[in-house]
């Protein structure tokens, strides 16, 4: 008796393991041979690799159909961007004028979002993998500083960063992209002929990027739903955005074994900060 309990203990533990580790195979368990307890384990079993296995062929779908609303509405949305710009070279009345400038700026719109949502979901299925390495953490902001540079000048908003010598483990072109959309972010809520501070600071585990504005800030109620997708405040409803750019940089820097941090007050700017293990 004691010999046969220790013999389905071990058949158990066995299956358990096989469960754990995505290795259980139906026929390796003869059913007839198994008390109910094994019979029940091997059902629970069963039934959790065919959902397993439901899910992933899910996230592959998902994938594909984002891939395809992607890849269908590239070139209709190059068409329409380029004839709006052709409309605005030509003489056009105030109003027309107008129309076609917002004509343009919800394309622009439209295809930011459908980017963004490309790389959520290329993040979130794990379609794309980040790879992270040790690299240089004032080339990277350097290179987000530029791109967001046109978009600062035209509010005559100043971007103060003193370069550092520090490195991280991080996806460099990922990671920029979470940086940029920080910044980006903080030129959009801040007003004209103001300043945004990017600071670096070393910790042993980790290396923090600050980005500080002088923006409306965000409210404490607000604060803990900034990064939730398509979240955006009610006093910046008026304003351009789709509200993904601080989703999507969460998700690459906790990808990444690192994360991302908010501190705010109404009319006082805010604060984030992104930790890069070290």
């Amino acid at each position: 008796m004691i010999f046969t309990d220790k013999k389905i203990l071990e058949r158990l533990d066995r299956m358990l393991d096989d469960g754990i580790n995505g290795t259980f195979e139906e026929s390796d368990y003869d059913e007839t041979q198994l008390s109910k307890l094994e019979s029940k384990w091997l059902r629970y079993l069963t039934s959790s690799k065919l959902s397993a296995q439901k899910i992933e062929q899910e996230r592959e779908k998902i994938q594909e159909l984002v891939s395809d609303i992607s890849h269908q509405t590239k070139t209709p949305l190059a068409n329409i961007l380029l004839y709006t710009q052709l409309l605005q070279e030509q003489p056009l009345d105030e109003q027309s004028l107008q129309l076609v400038n917002e004509i343009r700026q919800q394309s622009e719109k439209l295809e930011f979002l459908i980017q963004s949502l490309v790389k959520t979901s290329r993040l979130e299925t794990g379609t794309f993998q980040l790879s992270p390495s040790q690299n240089e953490i004032d080339s990277m902001i350097g290179s987000a500083i530029s791109q967001i540079t046109p978009k600062a000048e035209s509010k005559q908003i100043q971007i103060i960063y003193t370069p550092v010598s520090c490195t991280a483990r991080f996806d460099s072109k990922w990671t920029q992209e979470a940086v940029f959309n920080i910044l980006d972010n903080a030129v959009k809520y801040s007003p004209a002929q103001s300043d945004i501070t990017v600071t670096v600071k070393e910790f042993e585990l980790f290396a923090c990027i600050s980005v500080e504005d002088n923006g409306i800030g965000i409210s404490e109620d607000e604060l803990p739903r900034i990064f939730g997708r398509f979240y955006r405040g009610q006093n910046v409803i008026e304003q351009s955005g789709v509200g993904i750019g601080l989703y999507l940089s969460r998700q690459i820097i906790e990808e990444q074994g690192g994360y991302v941090t908010a501190e705010s007050k109404v009319g006082s700017g805010s604060i984030f900060k992104i930790f890069l293990p070290r």
